[in-house]
């Protein structure tokens, strides 16, 4: 029997996220997405009838959306010539609950391919998604 409590009927739930960025710990991330998947593609007989599927490249993809504060942190540490896109690669290191372990996954070279700004009246905490470009994942 899990030891782990329910929380709003949710067995699991997120513990931590560590950004690193230009050596500055980056708060305000509300959340993040990842994924990996490595291509098919189908190969067909002239009656439409798929002979052999061939595995295309490994691809990884990113996002993470945080308040526009932390943005401009990071934006303040470069100098006025860079773009959030020059910054050097980071790891995006996500640990959360699951039963009685701790899971940690690892989205590995992250890098910034957006700077984008939203407002409206709905968004009241002033987030923003960004896309990320990234190397892999390591799953725990």
């Amino acid at each position: 029997m899990s030891k782990s409590p329910f929380i709003n009927g949710q067995q699991y739930d997120w513990s931590s996220i560590e950004v690193f960025v230009l050596d500055q710990i980056i708060t305000g991330i509300t959340s993040v997405r990842y994924s990996d998947s490595i291509g098919e593609e189908s190969h067909y007989e002239i009656d439409g009838f798929p002979v052999f599927s061939k595995s295309n490249a490994y691809e990884a993809k990113a996002s993470m959306t945080l308040n526009r504060d932390s943005i401009n942190v990071i934006l303040q540490v470069l100098s006025e010539d860079e773009e959030l896109q020059n910054i050097p690669a980071f790891d995006i290191i996500v640990s959360y609950l699951n039963d009685d372990d701790i899971v940690t996954q690892v989205v590995r070279n992250c890098e910034f391919t957006t700077n984008s700004l939203l407002v409206n009246q709905e968004n009241k905490k002033n987030e923003v998604a960004i896309d990320l470009i990234c190397s892999h994942i390591e799953w725990d």
